[in-house]
């Protein structure tokens, strides 16, 4: 069942992005269900579904529309489980998309996944390729717990990739090496996974390696560790804003636990802590540049 809030109606319309295309068409009004205006009820209505045992699809359009529903989120859909002894299970996907490039100004471009990381109970998926985003969208559905699945909006329009026509699972909390190397390591999901290639590509001389998290809650801390003790290097790479950034906690884990194998301070390429900028050259001020990342990589190569 697919629960859609918002004027863009994913029955009728197939959602903002047309990421919906067909679905009430094929499945009908009773599984792809439009609804009112109101993020509360929309989430209400997945954790009151998820109880009774069916595996809902809720859709909020925009990252920033989730802080309305933190209520429901936070407290029933990431808790009951645990309120229950075990007993109540809530296999309740979360989709929405987050990220800036569109310049769709402050309240519909943030990157909040740190915001949900925080929160036992829930799970945090961040995709950035086509093939990655079916593997994990059907992990997450399979999933018993509440799973937050956030795709890119600017990634839609900039990457395409084959998607094989089978089922297939991509396990959540598994990272992938997206490029392999010997010199430094790049941490990273989402779109910033394209932005550190680009960089990379910039840097002939330099073997990187980077790591595609996939899911940042859990986050595959052991594929993270075995690189950086390869390339005593590390660099962690992400579009939010960089204090109380997930990269932090990414980059405390690397001091505690590869204090040893470094040969140079963990860095970070972060946003600034402003709000997203609307102005296009603002805009691109604020999100973290190829040129941001190069520069990062090559002052680490000199240590």
């Amino acid at each position: 069942m697919l629960f859609r809030s918002e004027h863009a109606t994913v029955g009728a319309h197939g959602g903002v992005f047309h990421t919906f295309d067909g679905v009430q068409a094929q499945f009908g009004e009773r599984r792809a269900v439009d609804t009112p205006i109101s993020e509360q009820a929309i989430i209400g209505l997945g954790v009151g579904a998820a109880l009774t045992g069916l595996r809902p699809i809720v859709d909020l359009m925009f990252m920033d529309f989730i802080c309305v529903a933190l209520d429901q989120i936070v407290n029933q859909a990431a808790k009951l489980k645990y309120m229950f002894g075990g007993t109540a299970t809530i296999p309740l996907t979360i989709t929405t998309t987050g990220g800036a490039g569109l310049s769709a100004a402050a309240q519909h471009s943030q990157s909040l996944e740190a915001l949900l990381v925080h929160i036992p109970g829930l799970k945090v998926v961040c995709p950035s390729t086509p093939e990655d985003a079916k593997g994990l969208i059907i992990a997450a559905i399979e999933d018993p717990n509440p799973v937050l699945f956030f795709e890119h909006k600017h990634l839609y329009r900039r990457i395409k990739g084959e998607v094989p026509d089978e089922r297939y699972l991509t396990p959540l909390g598994e990272a992938r090496i997206h490029q392999a190397g010997e010199d430094i390591t790049v941490i990273t999901w989402g779109a910033m996974v394209h932005t550190a290639t680009e960089a990379a590509a910039e840097l002939p001389d330099l073997s990187v390696e980077i790591i595609d998290l996939r899911t940042i809650l859990p986050w595959d801390k052991e594929a993270v560790l075995a690189s950086v003790r390869k390339t005593s290097k590390a660099l962690v790479l992400h579009e939010d804003t960089r204090t109380g950034g997930f990269g932090g906690e990414i980059a405390a884990t690397i001091a505690e636990e590869a204090f040893e194998h470094l040969d140079a301070p963990v860095r970070r390429v972060a946003a600034p802590d402003t709000p997203v900028p609307f102005a296009p050259v603002l805009e691109k001020a604020f999100i973290p540049q190829v040129a941001d990342v190069a520069a990062a990589l090559r002052s680490l190569s000199e240590y």
